[in-house]
């Protein structure tokens, strides 16, 4: 029923009342396969002038995450605080503006603490929070560059000749380790 047709060059999607969906398919190399489908988001009627949490306890149109960062955790802590007396003095901020400027306009060190709320309410409760250093739902803290990295191994289908997993377990104490940790 549907007219699925390939791609290959920008085209025009008008609307016609019905939801818009695309299909993306990855087929890789060794043998991986993938499939996404894609809905556009429903459109939400504002009346002009209004803003995404411009008072406490309005409902923002999907959850907000706020990240705020310093070099040490006593800086982010100073950070949510200085932050949290200009969000509530100025109720016409917009959340989203807010998380924006938060990721695009700022350094982001590797002390962080990340806070989610889905009204202004909630991300106040949170800065709060950061800024006395007590634990809150919404938010979470921590610390990286620890100068560990993430390696990933895709072996294809399966190992590629016998005894591969247990030759590598053998001769890398830090493979074995890892092995070890994962297995417990």
């Amino acid at each position: 029923q549907g007219q699925v047709r390939l791609l290959t060059e920008a085209v025009a999607w008008p609307q016609n009342g019905r939801p818009r969906r695309a299909g993306v398919s990855s087929f890789g190399v060794s043998g991986t396969n993938a499939h996404l489908i894609l809905e556009a988001a429903p459109h939400s009627e504002r009346p002009d002038g209004e803003n995404a949490g411009g008072e406490p306890g309005d409902a923002l149109d999907a959850a907000t995450v706020w990240v705020v960062s310093g070099r040490s955790a006593a800086a982010v802590a100073g950070q949510a605080e200085r932050l949290l007396e200009r969000v509530e003095h100025d109720a016409e901020l917009d959340a989203a503006g807010v998380a924006w400027s938060l990721l695009r306009s700022r350094s982001l060190f590797e002390h962080r603490a990340v806070i989610v709320g889905t009204d202004r309410g909630e991300l106040l409760a949170g800065l709060a929070g950061v800024a006395a250093g007590e634990p809150v739902a919404n938010a979470v803290e921590g610390a990286g560059g620890s100068g560990r990295r993430v390696a990933v191994l895709f072996a294809g289908q399966g190992a590629q000749w016998l005894g591969m997993g247990r030759r590598l377990y053998g001769e890398s104490v830090v493979f074995a380790a890892a092995f070890d940790e994962v297995v417990a």
